[in-house]
């Protein structure tokens, strides 16, 4: 069964850190800053090289309304311009969550692998969710972006146990990304 078919990884913010924000570290030779108009081309490009193919006009807009004011984050390559990281602060109440604040749309360049820049978006994107009062943060993720999980999990996101076979998933992901197994520290739903 691939992953396309198996329902996404869901993880969370733990209730025991939201007052913790974690810290915005930027890489030397990048600098972080929100969306601007005239990203959108840049954004489409960083998409489709980290593997979310078909980002257009039509696939960004209805994202647009949902993204916190100053929660679309951006790393700029500074001696390029070039833009090399994104992630996004967006409203997104689930069935599980009525208010709830989304992680979403991760993605980096990579040719700019190994500076921490997913890491740093992950980071201010957290931030502007809590520092929005969110009590309920979580993300989707599927099982083979290995370097993404193990960004989230290093930030401090908690797997969740959504469906009977998520236990069997993430023990494998933990080997893969050298992460404990400790489903009992997990959320189950």
């Amino acid at each position: 069964m691939s992953s396309t078919s198996k329902q996404q990884l869901r993880m969370v913010w733990p209730k025991t850190m939201l007052d913790q924000p974690p810290t915005v570290d930027v890489p030397f030779g990048y600098r972080l800053r929100t969306y601007q108009p005239g990203d959108e081309p840049s954004f489409f490009h960083v998409m489709s090289l980290a593997g979310f193919e078909r980002w257009d006009m039509n696939t960004l807009l209805p994202w647009l309304q949902k993204i916190l004011p100053e929660g679309w984050f951006l790393v700029e390559h500074e001696a390029s311009g070039q833009l090399v990281a994104t992630a996004m602060a967006v409203h997104n109440p689930s069935q599980y969550y009525p208010f709830a604040g989304e992680l979403g749309w991760v993605a980096a360049h990579p040719g700019h692998t190994g500076h921490g820049l997913g890491m740093t978006v992950c980071a201010a994107v957290t931030a502007r969710l809590l520092r929005g009062y969110y009590t309920h943060i979580y993300l989707h993720t599927d099982d083979e972006r290995l370097p993404a999980i193990k960004t989230y999990l290093k930030l401090g996101y908690r797997p969740v146990l959504l469906t009977a076979d998520m236990a069997a998933r993430w023990e494998i992901i933990c080997g893969q990304v050298s992460w404990p197994f400790t489903p009992a520290e997990w959320h189950v739903l």
